[in-house]
């Protein structure tokens, strides 16, 4: 598999409001990903993507947003952890349960 191409934060930016200000003419609307996207050199299926996350994002689309899709993966992060602790937890109780219940000498 090829190595992901990382484009500049103000290229998607940029190329995002071309596509959905071509996309909003009906007579620039059919090919608008393809033009703009060979104005900029950048693969049209990744401009799908990133007019898709932009639409998503303002609303305009169903979908997680951006920071909601951020909060949900920070959650499931704090959620991991938690219950890493909680089995660290209840091994030690465990543990210290059992030296209780062994006779002393």
């Amino acid at each position: 598999m090829a190595a992901q191409r990382k484009y500049p934060i103000e290229l998607r930016e940029r190329a995002t409001r071309m596509v959905i200000e071509a996309r909003k003419n009906p007579a620039t609307r059919t090919g608008a990903f393809g033009r703009v996207g060979e104005q900029l050199g950048v693969n049209p299926e990744a401009l799908r993507t990133w007019v898709k996350r932009a639409e998503i994002d303002e609303g305009l689309r169903p979908g997680t947003t951006s920071s909601d899709a951020e909060r949900i993966t920070e959650l499931e992060r704090e959620v991991r952890e938690l219950r890493r602790a909680n089995t660290i937890l209840k091994q030690a109780s465990a543990f210290f349960a059992a030296e209780l219940d062994r006779p002393s000498r």
